[in-house]
């Protein structure tokens, strides 16, 4: 660094608390709950990240010479590539069969949370490229193989990708509000097919049933005891492995109490199925889902109908609906871009990985396009 440039010095830390609620939240924001101190903090304290899960809290931050906060990242020591929904175990193999080892690596993210949002955390007048840089080094000197920023912005995407780091697309569905006034209003801009068919699923799918919306003072012990049986119930079915403890979902309802919504599903007074959304100030996220009792079309409702109805009644902009899932196109969410960037130590891995991910962009943007053309949306000369 040539003399007279602004000198930096980055810490990493073990505990978000060792950089304090305040000090993170003035470079996080307000406006995505997922890289908040109260949800990070959850995640450590109940025992969802450290210990044996592969996930080692190694904090960010970077200050100017001053001792002034510059910017933050939420970066974890990995030792394996779960919970990450950005695959990357054929790089990893890649660089095992020619004898190199691929973990440790250095992961910018929310844990287990398919969530674009920020991951350089920078104040006005810092940019992105600078914390980058600097997690180039802290890697380097922690024995790291790489660094991995996955679910970033597009203008983090862009800003890093100028400064020589790998860049990545991926496809998400999300459901944009036009101002809706009404689920309703919304039905109107479908097809009459498909209009017909989400309101024939929402009738049986509600059938007996009782759906409601938890938050703030709604989020009791009781209902996350029912809430953590939905989310084992699905952990069993896709044989993963149940990644949040029980302990994390009541500290979110504690420490983000008007930020959780929780859609319940109820027979008869008890709970049989939820979905769990967080809310920021331009999306509701959703993230996990569980039921004890399969009805026909519940998922659907719960998870996307429920999440739409809400996203009208609250003037939310969008709904996100987390990771994968070609069957939303048809229940009104549309592909989305998801950005993630990667720096590689190893020079022939990454030059591979370069190659790779170079003919993967178009692959992914082409069939975005293709299943944008199976939107339920009107087109120009349908027929009612």
């Amino acid at each position: 660094m040539p003399d007279g440039s602004p000198k930096f010095e980055l810490t990493l830390h073990q505990r978000i608390a060792e950089i304090g609620q305040f000090a993170w939240d003035s470079c996080a924001g307000t406006e995505n709950p997922f890289v908040s101190y109260a949800f990070l903090s959850a995640l450590e304290d109940s025992g969802s990240v450290g210990g044996r899960t592969g996930w080692h809290p190694r904090y960010a931050a970077l200050r100017a010479e001053s001792g002034a906060l510059t910017a933050l990242a939420p970066a974890y020591a990995k030792t394996n590539s779960y919970g990450e929904y950005v695959f990357d175990h054929a790089w990893a193999h890649a660089m095992e069969r020619a004898g190199g080892r691929y973990y440790p690596k250095l992961q910018v993210a929310v844990p287990f949370s398919p969530v674009p949002g920020p991951r350089f955390l920078v104040k006005p007048g810092f940019s992105a490229a600078s914390l980058g840089a600097a997690l180039i080094q802290a890697a380097q000197k922690l024995g790291c193989s790489s660094v991995h920023a996955t679910f970033c912005t597009a203008d983090e995407w862009t800003e890093l990708g100028e400064a020589g780091w790998l860049q990545r697309l991926g496809t998400q569905f999300h459901w944009d509000n036009q101002n809706y006034e009404t689920f309703d209003d919304f039905l109107a801009t479908l097809s009459s097919r498909k209009r017909k068919a989400i309101r024939r699923e929402r009738r049986d799918a509600g059938n007996g049933l009782t759906l409601k919306a938890l938050t703030g003072p709604d989020l009791t012990p009781k209902i996350w005891d029912f809430f953590y049986k939905f989310y084992l119930s699905t952990v069993d079915r896709k044989w993963g492995g149940a990644y949040l403890t029980r302990e994390f979902f009541s500290l979110l309802g504690e420490r983000l109490p008007n930020k959780v919504v929780l859609m319940i599903a109820e027979r008869n007074g008890t709970p049989i199925a939820g979905a769990l959304n967080l809310r920021g100030t331009e999306a509701l996220y959703g993230r996990n889902w569980g039921c004890v009792e399969d009805v026909p079309f519940l998922h659907f409702e719960l998870c996307y109908y429920q999440a739409i109805d809400y996203a009208i009644r609250e003037k939310i902009p969008r709904v996100e609906a987390g990771a994968q899932g070609e069957h939303k196109i048809q229940r009104g969410y549309t592909p989305k871009p998801t950005f993630s960037v990667h720096w590689i130590a190893d020079s022939g891995l990454s030059r591979a990985v370069e190659n790779f991910l170079a003919s993967e962009r178009p692959a992914i943007l082409e069939t975005m396009s293709a299943l944008e053309s199976e939107s339920p949306y009107k087109k120009s000369g349908d027929a009612e």
